[in-house]
């Protein structure tokens, strides 16, 4: 099987901080290439890409929006991602299948926190990205401080391929400086910093630049493509998306820079769906990215991640709000699939062999319980809610059945407004959100076994020893198998080796278990009175006796934070911070403003960033980013309501895990 380029195909995501103007640049994508007559407005709440009503109503965009439009004979499938940090999930799941990026800026405001977290996503995958720098018309316009701070936070390796034609209120345009006679002395500082960063690629050319002090045009401009498909280079760009300007030129970078998709043609069917939305008349459509093969409507395909096959009704081309079916989908591009019922976002179509793997942004540090305005509601809150876990899998739903309660995962205040929102206008179901509460973990403290003998009552027989040992911070967990399989045959091993994660879910304080190794080193079935599910069983059993042995310790989730403060507010900061547990190098000060990076703790911050602004009276700044789990202070206690019955009451599990399948 040979892999092909399809060279008339572009999977292109549009990343930015919330207010960079990413919206407000696709609306004006759409327009110049003619896919949309009038251009829309993010204010207006008329932008092509958001939909939702919530989306409307608010100003921002909650849900990445795919589109597409044809630019001089190409077709690039376009995705306009959610720029607020509640709504990483959607960047994530969008970063999976793109093949390059813009990542959009504002020339007032600069390098931002999300913004650094998506460039360092970007990198991971090594995907090829161009850097818009927006807003070149508004007060407080800093193209060249801007620049420096790209080069400076994201990458040296940044460098202009345009320069802008004044700026705030005299800016009149771009000018690019891969232009031969469009040098003034201005754009001549823009392109020296374009043939540093170019010439520092290859020894010939830094020779060239040496001798010179120049590089020739068609060198540099034949260079470009190769570098910036490469990752060794990214070109910036300026604009100024609301009047239009900067907008074809960028276009323009878009299908000479950045690469098509590299595919297989003739190999089998693999994709994976990165994306569930609902239709009235459709219902469940999974938008897929196919790498390999072709679907076409009314083919059955297998999902791998389910093991199931189902059949397709209907491939539609989507282009914000409208649809088009077309009945085919080959490798290479992007597609709604209608028909695929039991369709989850992350599944792997056909097979996995061409398939990217997954990026890590998004984080649920906080958990919410859900309340209903009015018990005849109930039902109907839960089928809502196991909807919008559907399209968001991280919500992670908790329905305790027994309890009749609701719990969800959330990033943050803004997640939970719009699920409100989203509850009201889509459902017409009222609902609340109680006091968000941080989300801890638990490590085992030390090494210890864990054992279960479940023989009684019978028929039934599963014998389990597992030692668990504690696992490197962020390791998450670590399982194997030592034990033979005339003691315990596989397909008991099997079960077993699904139930340990399952067991772990919830711990001593009812909070996940992880960063472990857990080692089964004994094993025994029974010929006549074994049946598999003892096993699954007889795990939890196993692995919370091991766990009341090993003890366990608390881990909290940290952010790593970044502020700059003036100077005579550096006092009043360093206090907050050492209250509230932060843990901080020694400031530095720059030009009378004090900058300080450090660690702090979720649970004492939650209203932290809301407070900033007040302490240093607006003229602060303030960057945090996920920085993983540490072990808490003996002091700090958490504990959580436990779902169901807990494993170490052994003969009232037993009962009610039997009673459940006796009334399956």
């Amino acid at each position: 099987m040979a892999a092909n380029v399809t060279k008339h195909i572009r999977n292109i995501g549009i990343f930015a901080h919330v207010d960079a103007g990413k919206t407000t640049t696709t609306e004006q994508i759409l327009y110049r290439s003619g896919r949309i007559r009038s251009l829309g407005s993010v204010d207006a709440g008329t932008a092509q890409t958001d939909f939702l009503e919530v989306e409307r109503s608010r100003g921002i965009s909650v849900r990445a929006a795919a589109t597409r439009f044809s630019w001089q004979g190409m077709t690039i499938n376009l995705v306009d991602t959610p720029g607020h940090v509640d709504f990483l999930s959607e960047v994530e799941r969008s970063l999976r299948v793109m093949d390059g990026a813009v990542l959009i800026l504002s020339a007032v405001e600069g390098v931002q926190a999300q913004t650094e977290v998506i460039w360092h996503a970007l990198r991971e995958r090594n995907i090829p990205t161009l850097i818009y720098v927006n807003k070149l018309d508004r007060i407080g316009a800093d193209p060249i401080g801007t620049l420096k701070q790209i080069r400076r936070l994201l990458s040296p390796l940044a460098a202009p391929i345009q320069a802008p034609c004044g700026v705030e209120d005299t800016f009149a345009g771009i000018s690019s400086v891969l232009e031969t006679g469009s040098e003034s002395e201005e754009t001549r500082w823009y392109l020296q910093l374009l043939e540093e960063t170019v010439a520092e690629q290859e020894e010939e050319l830094l020779n060239h630049y040496l001798e010179h002090g120049t590089l020739p045009m068609e060198e540099l401009t034949g260079r470009l493509p190769a570098l910036t498909q490469s990752g060794a280079f990214f070109p910036i760009l300026f604009g100024a998306s609301s009047r239009g300007i900067g907008i074809e030129p960028l276009m323009q970078a878009m299908v000479t820079l950045l690469p098509a998709p590299t595919v297989v043609l003739d190999g089998p069917v693999s994709g994976v769906v990165f994306r569930i939305e609902r239709d009235a008349a459709m219902g469940r459509i999974a938008y897929v990215r196919l790498y390999s093969g072709v679907i076409r409507n009314r083919d059955s395909v297998f999902n791998e991640t389910q093991q199931i096959e189902e059949k397709i009704t209907q491939i539609r081309k989507i282009d914000g709000q409208k649809a088009e079916d077309v009945g085919l989908l080959e490798a290479g591009d992007i597609a709604a699939v209608c028909g695929w019922n039991q369709a989850r976002i992350g599944d792997i179509i056909g097979c996995a062999d061409h398939v990217p793997g997954e990026t890590r942004l998004a984080v649920p540090l906080l958990t919410v319980q859900v309340r209903w305005s009015s018990e005849a509601d109930y039902p109907a809150v839960v089928a809502a809610l196991q909807e919008l876990a559907d399209e968001d899998p991280l919500l992670d739903l908790q329905w305790l059945q027994e309890q009749r309660e609701l719990h969800l995962k959330v990033m943050g205040p803004i997640q939970i407004e719009v699920l409100t929102h989203l509850l009201n206008h889509r459902y017409g179901l009222k609902a609340e959100f109680g006091q968000p509460s941080v989300i801890y973990k638990e490590t085992p403290a030390q090494t210890g076994e864990g054992f279960i003998a479940y023989t009684m009552p019978k028929p039934c027989w599963a014998i389990l020893r597992f030692l668990i040992e504690p696992g490197e911070r962020g390791s998450g967990l670590t399982y194997s198998a030592a034990v033979r399989s005339e003691r315990l045959l596989d397909r008991y091993q099997n079960e077993v080796a699904r139930s340990v994660p399952e067991a772990l879910q919830q711990g001593l304080f009812g909070w996940e278990v992880t960063d472990l190794k857990v080692t089964l080193i004994e094993g025994e079935h029974h010929v006549w009175h074994t049946h598999p599910l003892d096993f699954a069983l007889a795990t939890p059993m196993g692995i919370m006796d091991g766990l009341s042995h090993t003890g366990v310790t608390l881990l909290e989730p940290m952010l790593s934070f970044r502020l700059s403060i003036p100077e005579e507010n550096g006092g009043k900061l360093m206090n907050e911070l050492i209250l509230m547990r932060g843990e901080f190098d020694t400031p530095v000060v720059r030009q009378e403003r004090m900058e300080i990076e450090g660690k702090l703790p979720v649970a004492t911050s939650l209203d932290f960033p809301a407070r900033f602004g007040s302490l240093t009276k607006g003229r602060g700044i303030l960057a945090t980013f996920f920085a993983g789990y540490q072990e808490c202070p003996a002091d700090v206690s958490a504990e959580r309501v436990r779902r169901g019955v807990n494993p170490l009451d052994q003969s009232k599990y037993i009962l009610a895990f039997r009673n459940a399948l006796a009334g399956s």
